[in-house]
């Protein structure tokens, strides 16, 4: 099957199948009960997808000339919609416009994956592995709001298998513990003092953004967009705090395609997907 929105065909791996409604509902009350993070998370992407392990629905573009260098975009898609939708919002397009050599990977990364927790395992076996089988030495991932989270949790666990990271609008966690780093003056005077990775995603998350500060974890290179009135702005400005000037760019706007598209752009006519495939 093909579409018109790629220039090359596509293809897919076998639909997914759905764990049970009921399962869902069960961890949903199970993480009321225990009162945790995961259950903000939960119900702020909101209960559109059950949790799942299945291999991942995947489309990919191939660039008309690429390098000798093989190197794979993974866009990560964010709550709403599809993995198509960005292919039908002309992201892909605008790789082709520019005539970037790279090729993308879209996989349909949807909150089931999340709320698994096997999008980073699942990533790993279905995208970047049969990739590196392939031949393609180089990998960068592109998340889009949920998407965003997504690609950095990728990077902290695997941060040798990324070359960069482009993360738009991303959601980096809920109101508590960002006013909590604000109010302690950012990610560098702030302390998470003792927690469980296991139980507190969000403390384990920005401990890790804190080390790499530090020096004492690895990452790949990041770069950061948003819009300055973004809901999820307060925690962007935290991030971009920690960044270099040039790996940053905010416009006027909000949580919207449109803005997140024009950062995007942004960032292409900026040349930031062009040094690491010359």
């Amino acid at each position: 099957m093909a579409t018109a929105h790629l220039k090359t065909p596509f293809f897919r791996d076998k639909a997914p199948p759905w764990r049970p409604l009921s399962a869902l509902h069960k961890k949903a009350t199970m993480m009321l009960s225990m009162k945790t993070p995961a259950l903000s998370l939960a119900f702020f992407l909101g209960l559109s997808a059950c949790a799942t392990n299945a291999p991942l629905e995947t489309l990919y573009d191939k660039a008309e000339a690429p390098e000798s260098r093989k190197t794979m975009l993974v866009f990560l898609r964010g709550r709403g919609g599809n993995h198509e939708d960005l292919v039908a919002q002309g992201y892909v397009k605008d790789l082709r416009d520019r005539n970037i050599p790279v090729d993308a990977a879209l996989p349909n990364a949807h909150f089931g994956y999340y709320i698994g927790e096997t999008l980073v395992p699942r990533l790993e076996a279905d995208v970047v592995e049969p990739a590196r089988a392939e031949g393609y030495e180089s990998f960068w991932l592109v998340g889009f709001s949920m998407g965003g989270l997504g690609a950095l949790m990728y990077a902290r666990q695997h941060p040798k298998d990324v070359e960069g990271v482009l993360v738009i609008a991303p959601f980096l966690g809920y109101e508590d513990i960002i006013r909590e780093i604000a109010k302690a003056g950012g990610v560098r005077s702030w302390e998470p003092g003792a927690h469980d990775p296991a139980k507190d995603w969000q403390r384990a998350f920005w401990s890790w953004l804190k080390q790499c500060d530090e020096g004492k974890q690895a990452r790949p290179p990041v770069y950061l967009g948003y819009g300055r009135e973004d809901s999820f702005a307060p925690a962007c400005r935290l991030l971009e705090d920690l960044l270099p000037e040039d790996h940053v760019i905010s416009i006027p706007g909000g949580h919207t395609n449109t803005i997140m598209r024009k950062v995007w752009r942004l960032f292409l006519e900026r040349g930031v997907l062009g040094p690491p495939f010359k």
